[in-house]
């Protein structure tokens, strides 16, 4: 996909109506015209501070996992960005947010069923992010070191993304945290590919 521009400009702009959407949810729930339960899931609002704290969990697992791609030397084996396909992260990171922080959150069923419902969901969206396959006329199954440790690294950042959402410190269940941290670390990464030379053309 990331050499495909038409397809990159397509999903951005579907994951740029999906956030529309969901903003005007929420400037509904803020000035009284629509119930939070007939919103998008957490179109709700936020204070700033919860924001402050997804982000800093964010940029700290970020730098984690940037230390520990230089120890083991895996940092010349990352793949390469276009800044169309940087672009589209961003976008990606919203609509992602309302799917897995959204919808896929159970809450109410008790602790136990919430925590597993937490470490499933976050084991199948580190799935999907191509570190443990890649798609080549076929599913082609890629076990290297650089692939598990991304693959570990997405897994702990979406536990803290559904921490942003469901901590006590977030007691409006707002997305916006959720938002926050991931497009703080989605471009963080961004901006580390650029400074090690990973950034490459607009498409």
């Amino acid at each position: 996909m990331n050499d495909n521009p038409f397809a990159l400009v397509m999903l951005i702009g579907l994951g740029g109506y999906f956030a529309w959407l969901w903003l005007c949810d929420l400037r509904a729930v803020r000035e009284g015209r629509l119930d939070p339960g007939q919103a998008l899931p957490g179109a709700t609002p936020s204070s700033l501070r919860p924001c402050l704290i997804a982000v800093a969990g964010a940029l700290v697992i970020l730098a984690a996992e940037t230390w520990g791609e230089i120890v083991l030397g895996l940092s010349e084996q990352q793949s390469r960005m276009t800044y169309l396909f940087a672009t589209y992260t961003l976008v990606q990171a919203i609509v992602e947010e309302i799917i897995f922080r959204g919808y896929v959150v159970v809450q109410n069923r008790g602790r136990a069923v919430m925590i597993a419902v937490v470490l499933g969901a976050s084991l199948l969206f580190a799935a999907i992010h191509p570190f443990l396959w890649t798609w080549d006329g076929g599913l082609v199954f890629t076990f290297t070191a650089k692939g598990w440790f991304s693959f570990a690294a997405v897994f702990v950042a979406s536990l803290w993304f559904y921490a942003c959402r469901l901590a006590s410190w977030n007691p409006t269940r707002s997305l916006l945290p959720c938002f926050a941290a991931h497009l703080a670390k989605n471009l963080g990464v961004i901006v580390i590919k650029g400074a090690q030379g990973f950034l490459i053309g607009v498409w």
